[in-house]
């Protein structure tokens, strides 16, 4: 079978990596990087860490405003699918390439398989949660990494080809943690000897109001913050002539392994990241998300993840215990490439 998988951004990347060593068994897969994140820091140095797949295909789109990105993807990528007239389109996660991908698919009559189906923030003015719900309405193989976004697709109506198979990013954690043990030395860092930052989300990094609330909370905590700033959050810094507390400490946008032992060895977590959320889970680290919700509910409710609003205090969770097989058993790359053996009926 002929799968054309789809990535564009950091996320993509991690859950690519272990999804292509297990269709690449058994099936023929095309790799298309549209582009969207494209400078070393943020994609080549992920392909050469984690051993990805050189991309048959880099649309090389770039960054632009939401409707302009999105076009330039959905014509990209068309002319690529009308060439390689591939079995399946497979997408993953919530980004605009996500989106793009499901979309072009479905118009020509290709099916489309989407890997995080089914996670739901409820705040439709996050553009990630529009790209997360047109394409679960856009597929026929839907995989969940949880229960609840199972139950999400359920109250939507959504009932065929939904299958509960665990989370991709356990299955590259577990992979790639032995490699990221040891914390990157030219940083001078002790183990739990700091707090690590991330932020990159349009309703953080856009609003400049928000952007100095968060700061300012920030350098009221008596920590060391270790703060790999994204290209969008910088940006933003420098056009709202915002400076940092004294105890942020900024560096460069690190690789998959060195995000990994800086998360392991942090303290505490700060982020906007969905996939930051997860990994702080599973390596145990508590963590605070910089936002008013969460499509990964569950790290809340399992008591390792707490959610910030304006003007409180940053205190970490302090969890009582650790449900262990809340994301899967680490097996779902394996998983979903048995359901495209198993959806061949399809043609």
């Amino acid at each position: 079978m002929r799968i054309a998988s789809i990535v564009g951004a950091r996320p993509q990347f991690i859950k690519a990596a272990v999804v292509s060593k297990e269709l690449r068994k058994k099936h023929e897969e095309l790799l298309i990087h549209t582009g969207q994140h494209y400078d070393f820091q943020m994609s080549r140095i992920f392909f050469e860490q984690m051993e990805i797949p050189e991309p048959a295909y880099n649309l090389e789109v770039g960054s632009g405003n939401q409707g302009w990105q999105t076009g330039e993807m959905l014509i990209r990528l068309e002319r690529v699918l009308l060439q390689e007239k591939p079995d399946w389109v497979l997408v993953y996660g919530d980004t605009n390439s996500t989106l793009a991908g499901a979309l072009t698919a479905a118009k020509l009559h290709i099916p489309v398989a989407h890997v995080e189906a089914g996670c739901r923030s409820f705040n439709r003015s996050m553009p990630e949660e529009i790209n997360r719900l047109l394409s679960d309405h856009l597929s026929s193989l839907l995989f969940c990494p949880t229960q609840r976004a199972k139950d999400n697709l359920e109250k939507e109506g959504i009932l065929q080809g939904v299958h509960l198979v665990g989370d991709v990013m356990l299955d590259s954690l577990l992979l790639y943690m032995e490699k990221a043990n040891a914390l990157p030395s030219h940083l001078g860092l002790s183990p739990k000897g700091y707090v690590l930052f991330t932020l990159h989300r349009q309703e953080n990094v856009d609003d400049k109001r928000r952007l100095r609330s968060i700061l300012e909370a920030i350098g009221k905590i008596e920590h060391l913050v270790i703060f790999p700033i994204h290209p969008r959050t910088r940006k933003s810094l420098k056009e709202f002539g915002l400076s940092l507390p004294p105890n942020i400490r900024l560096i460069d946008p690190v690789g998959y392994l060195e995000m990994l032992s800086l998360e392991k060895n942090a303290q505490g977590i700060l982020t906007d990241s969905g996939g930051v959320q997860k990994e702080a889970f599973y390596l145990q680290v508590p963590c605070i998300t910089l936002r008013n919700e969460t499509e990964w509910i569950e790290t809340v409710e399992a008591g390792w993840n707490k959610l910030w609003h304006e003007g409180e205090n940053l205190e970490f969770p302090s969890p009582k215990s650790y449900p262990i097989y809340l994301f899967g058993d680490g097996q779902t790359s394996r998983k979903i490439a048995s359901f495209f053996a198993q959806n061949e009926e399809f043609f």
